[in-house]
């Protein structure tokens, strides 16, 4: 869709959208973030990186699920 800003994966590694097992998810698909909200993060050799939202917005969809392998570069989610 027209308009929807990607957020992209700075490094490889494996996704992860809750800081632990027992946790809730950093967002859901159809929530409001804005910049700087974490959306997830990707561990790599057991040192995690948040991964925020540059815009404001709503998240339409993961492209990717919890625990996949993911680029650089890779599409992680969309908002709109």
């Amino acid at each position: 869709m027209a308009g929807n800003k990607q957020v992209v994966s700075p490094l490889p590694g494996v996704f992860y959208r809750k800081p632990s097992p027992e946790e809730e998810e950093f967002v859901t698909e159809g929530q409001k973030v804005k910049p700087g909200d974490v959306i997830g993060i990707v561990e790599v050799m057991k040192s995690f990186t948040e991964i925020k939202s540059e815009v404001e917005g709503i998240v339409s969809k993961f492209t990717v699920e919890s625990e996949e392998v993911i680029d650089v570069g890779q599409v992680i989610a969309e908002i709109e």
